[in-house]
């Protein structure tokens, strides 16, 4: 069965790089991840913490809203339902926030995401990827290293936060950097979810 590409997108073989602000230079001593928000028990985990957690490897479907689609890259990262297990979630918790450095602030970019639609595989705190024309390799800074949220291609690739810093979790859907400018809260490529 062939892929389905998205109303409006073109297929590319290429990743492109697209992001707003600077590139942010990692540093481990200075860089961890955050789970908080409407949880029990705040977490703070170093690089090495969350390079301990299990990993998964997924192959999905990216399609940004400058309208191209790549198809088939594999990604190797952790699961966000592994983060999920190190935090007790207030019970009326429905969204999350995926933060991201912007501009030196480690909390400067975000993006609002449902949390049943990221329970699976394919929503990914990646490190590393590869394609067919590529073999294993780190991400590049520039596409979000040391970790990068993957989401599920059910979302445009906005929701997947570059040079991640933490997730917020919330009983609101809570609209984030690019929502707030006016993109679509739920952003789903198949039904061309491209705008508010």
């Amino acid at each position: 069965m062939g892929k389905q590409l998205p109303p409006g997108q073109f297929e590319t073989e290429k990743w492109p790089i697209l992001h707003q602000g600077d590139v942010y230079k990692f540093n481990e001593e200075t860089w961890n991840f955050r789970l908080f928000g409407a949880v029990k028990n705040e977490v703070t985990l170093s690089f090495a913490e969350v390079m301990s957690l299990p990993k998964t490897i997924s192959t999905v479907d990216m399609h940004c809203v400058t309208s191209w689609s790549k198809f088939d890259t594999t990604f190797e990262g952790v699961a966000l339902k592994e983060m999920l297990k190190l935090v007790d979630l207030n019970e009326d918790v429905t969204h999350v926030q995926i933060y991201g450095y912007y501009e030196g602030d480690r909390f400067g970019y975000n993006a609002n995401l449902p949390l049943k639609d990221l329970l699976g595989d394919d929503a990914l705190f990646a490190y590393r990827w590869k394609d067919q024309t590529h073999d294993w390799q780190d991400l590049s800074p520039k596409h979000g290293y040391p970790l990068r949220f993957i989401p599920p291609a059910s979302f445009y690739l906005w929701k997947g936060t570059k040079w991640v810093s933490g997730i917020r979790f919330m009983n609101v859907n809570v609209a984030g950097f690019w929502e707030q400018l006016g993109y679509s809260m739920s952003a789903n490529p198949f039904k061309e979810e491209r705008y508010s």
